[in-house]
């Protein structure tokens, strides 16, 4: 019995945005949409599968597939050896629409796959995101692409209903900011830090502002990720997001504690997601 995260439009999100859908339940609920980010492959396809189905089942709104990447630029140690090991064992980029299909198949969680643009590009991106819609997945979220080069994969994004999710940072500038958030669908992911991924013990102060400039730059969902690691950290995002991503402290249950941890992890994690009235 999994958590209900069902792929129909909510207000004001554009037709057929699943993730914005998602994130509008969980709000209509009173609570932030909790995300939860595993890497494909990790410590096994049909691990990631399962584990993605516990991330469903114990509260998470949405889930962030990764590619795993040879030669990562945004990602921490923790989620790198993870990544590495999925490419030691044989993983191909292919693989991942198994690992949407798996989850999509048992859940009715929204899926996205997050990766680096060459892979997208390597395979074909109108074929790429063909399959990604097939395996029943939300959309992609493409941290190392710009609007102003994405030009073939928003076209490809729109012929085939997926989300487009970019990024924004602190060192974002207003013109760069108000570009971004007219490129997204489904959300605008605001990075929290400037440096790579990891679970830190606070959470940057420079979050709430970039909220607030996506915000005034007309975004109606943005999501923070980057250094999110317990209940009490979703819970003071939370408070002025729309989502909260959490990602290496999950990677690194999986990797300890497999996918029981997992669920554990995310159901302590989703306690926080509650907004205060």
């Amino acid at each position: 019995m999994s958590t209900a995260v069902h792929n129909t439009p909510g207000p004001g999100t554009g037709a057929g945005s699943k993730a914005a859908a998602a994130i509008d339940r969980a709000a209509a609920d009173g609570r932030a949409a909790l995300i939860g980010y595993l890497p494909a492959g990790f410590p096994s396809v049909q691990e990631t599968i399962a584990a993605g189905i516990a991330l469903a089942e114990n509260g998470a709104d949405l889930i962030e597939i990764g590619i795993p990447y040879s030669d990562p630029v945004m990602d921490g140690h923790v989620i790198q050896a993870a990544t590495t090991q999925a490419l030691e064992q044989g993983f191909r980029v292919a693989e991942v629409f198994d690992v949407v299909a798996g989850i999509t198949a048992a859940t009715d969680a929204a899926v996205l796959v997050m990766t680096y643009w060459n892979p997208v590009v390597r395979m074909g991106v109108d074929e790429f995101s063909r399959r990604l819609a097939e395996a029943g997945g939300a959309g992609l979220i493409t941290p190392d692409l710009i609007p102003d080069e994405a030009s073939e994969w928003m076209a490809a994004s729109d012929r085939y209903g997926l989300d487009r999710v970019f990024l924004v940072a602190p060192s974002s500038t207003p013109e760069r900011m108000k570009s971004t958030v007219e490129a997204s669908r489904g959300f605008v992911y605001a990075v929290s830090i400037m440096g790579v991924t990891g679970a830190r013990s606070s959470v940057s102060t420079a979050a709430k502002d970039v909220v607030s400039a996506a915000r005034a730059a007309g975004a109606q969902h943005v999501c923070v990720g980057l250094g999110v690691s317990n209940s009490g950290h979703v819970r003071e995002i939370g408070a002025y997001a729309d989502g909260v991503i959490v990602g290496t402290a999950l990677v690194a249950a999986l990797r300890d504690g497999g996918v029981p941890a997992v669920a554990g992890l995310t159901r302590e994690l989703s306690t926080g997601t509650r907004k205060s009235s």
